[in-house]
């Protein structure tokens, strides 16, 4: 019998005591979330990709948002306190978080930066992210991902521009 290869995310969680399901596909460098939510035999809704920003200011922030949606720069802005943010270099990930580009994951950062979910994540009972590592995902109930990478909600992507006032 093969042992279960763990994460650092999964040994976060764990120690933690964190419950968790873990999942794992055959990567392939180009594919894309929505492609890793049918291999996953997930609505694209509940896998969530994790993204890091820098801020005007010099500071780093994560966003956590549905696979098939994009971050709105000036949500995000807002929500981080910032007058503009932008996304990282993709060279920078790895050094300054300790993941890899389509392995990022909001758990278990080298260092922790303030971290936000798309809000509608609380609508699921359960919720998908990266286990660390590409190739793996860890399946967990919203409010424990909260719990794990100390974070909060908050309305993130382009798609909610919702005109009324």
């Amino acid at each position: 019998m093969k042992k279960e290869e763990k994460t650092n995310v999964m040994r976060v969680l764990e120690a933690k005591k964190i419950a968790y399901e873990s999942h794992t596909y055959e990567p392939d460098a180009t594919m894309s979330g929505e492609e890793i939510a049918g291999i996953l035999k997930e609505d694209p809704a509940h896998v969530f990709k994790t993204l890091v920003t820098q801020g005007k200011s010099g500071a780093y922030y994560v966003f956590v948002i549905p696979v098939a949606e994009g971050l709105d720069l000036k949500k995000a802005a807002k929500t981080a306190g910032e007058k503009a943010i932008a996304m990282i270099k993709q060279k920078d990930l790895l050094p300054l978080t300790g993941y890899v580009h389509g392995g990022c994951s909001p758990i278990g950062m080298k260092k922790a930066f303030p971290t936000w979910i798309h809000e509608t994540a609380q609508q699921y009972e359960r919720m998908f992210v990266s286990a660390g590592r590409v190739g793996f995902q860890v399946e967990l109930a919203p409010a424990d991902l909260v719990k794990a990478a100390n974070c909060r909600y908050a309305d993130l992507t382009a798609e909610d521009e919702v005109a009324e006032e």
